[in-house]
């Protein structure tokens, strides 16, 4: 099952640059069809607290972005973005569409980044959500989310087997990105995907490293620094087995 990681620089604020961006790096890197894709978070903003600028308008321009790039491609698209609540307020969201460019899930990130005040531009969310994908049970996660595993333990108790987490996290944390997406993947005994931006923006630098963990903890696909699309390939079985070989999520409490 093949997926794609695009790893990219997002343009500050602005949505039509970033549309660009993600076009070019999709066809140049055409994912097959029945593809996962996936965007990092606010993919066509930055991570700006600047609600009027990162926020899609009523024309739900990002949304139509993704159901495009999805139909177009033929697969499953994931992608970050900012859906207005009120004049002051959005949601930091992940929306998954279907190669038929129908809505399968939106989720709304439940633990916003308390250290630079997102929860006054971005208030969390209150449930985990999923969606199938050829077979998988899955359940997208954004950035910070990823630092508190009791939300992927509940997860777990849903029948998710594939994580994705989108992100906007900076180089100088980068150790934990990747340790933690390792340990999620660990303790859960299932495929972890994450998938960070590269670049700058005003406040932080980012060095990407999205990468593709298997339910063992090994990193089976880096897109390592550089703006790109990174293709891999995940399957079911792995995950299903190595949970009946070693059932240590039936001892869960």
């Amino acid at each position: 099952m093949n997926i794609s990681l695009v790893q990219s620089d997002v343009v500050w604020e602005n949505h039509a640059a970033n549309h660009a961006k993600v076009r070019a790096l999709l066809n140049d890197n055409r994912p097959a069809p029945g593809s996962l894709v996936i965007l990092p978070e606010m993919a066509f903003s930055g991570f700006s607290m600047n609600v009027a600028a990162a926020a899609q308008t009523d024309a739900l321009e990002d949304e139509a972005f993704l159901r495009e790039m999805a139909t177009l491609h033929q697969s499953t698209i994931v992608g970050g973005l900012v859906s207005r609540i009120n004049d002051v307020c959005g949601a930091n969201q992940a929306l998954a569409i279907s190669a038929e460019g129908i809505e399968l899930a939106r989720y709304t990130k439940l633990q916003p980044f308390s250290p630079v005040g997102e929860s006054e531009s971005y208030p969390g969310g209150n449930e985990i959500v999923t969606f199938r994908w050829n077979g998988f049970q899955a359940a997208p996660f954004i950035c910070y989310d990823l630092r508190f595993p009791e939300h992927f333990r509940a997860a777990v108790k849903l029948g998710v087997e594939l994580f994705i987490v989108i992100a906007n996290w900076p180089v100088k944390r980068h150790h934990h990105w990747l340790t933690l997406l390792q340990a999620r993947a660990i303790e859960n005994q299932a495929f972890v995907i994450g998938v960070n931006r590269c670049g700058t923006d005003p406040s932080n630098s980012y060095n990407g490293r999205s990468i593709v963990v298997s339910p063992h903890g090994h990193i089976i696909g880096d897109a390592g620094e550089g703006e790109r699309a990174l293709r891999a390939r995940i399957e079911l079985d792995e995950v299903r087995q190595w949970r009946e070989q070693f059932p240590a999520l039936r001892d869960m409490r």
